[in-house]
């Protein structure tokens, strides 16, 4: 009886690697980087309210040399006009990301985006709050009941 090979793993990013790329090129995207970078390249402030939908080739012209790309952005309603005034330095941060003049022109896309930021979680409630409405609670024989409830009033009062 044979015994059976060495099991090698490997890791998900390489099984998926063709996947996403695939996925990517069919928008347009030579490289996934720009959509998972654009925090990066962009820089924050621009990326917190746009992100990269495609990337639009004109079709090649015989002997002529290839033209830029129009980058399709998906921005957050009222930042359009704002990301429009800074388009100029958006491209230089594309193209400079890409290292040759790739990128000719944006287009954007008024829409919600798909990504959104986690809530930040808030925060307990102040101690001395909690103590004041843990008093009020005395009927309440479970101390762990007691506790919760506390705790809820507290935050209850705090908003």
């Amino acid at each position: 009886m044979s015994k059976p090979g060495p099991i090698s793993a490997k890791p998900l990013s390489i099984l998926l690697n063709d996947v996403f790329s695939d996925a990517y090129a069919k928008q347009g995207f030579a490289a996934r980087e720009l959509v998972t970078r654009w925090a990066e390249i962009a820089g924050p402030e621009i990326a917190r309210y746009s992100e990269p939908i495609r990337m639009q080739w004109p079709r090649p012209v015989e002997g002529q040399p290839q033209e830029p790309a129009t980058l399709v952005l998906r921005v957050e309603g009222p930042m359009a006009l704002e990301i429009q005034h800074s388009s100029d330095r958006i491209l230089e941060r594309v193209n400079r990301f890409f290292g040759w003049h790739a990128v000719g022109r944006l287009a954007l896309r008024q829409a919600p985006l798909s990504r959104r930021e986690r809530a930040a979680r808030p925060r307990p409630p102040d101690a001395r709050a909690v103590a004041a409405v843990e008093k009020t609670l005395s009927a309440v024989e479970d101390e762990a009941l007691r506790a919760a409830l506390a705790r809820l009033g507290a935050a209850i009062k705090r908003n």
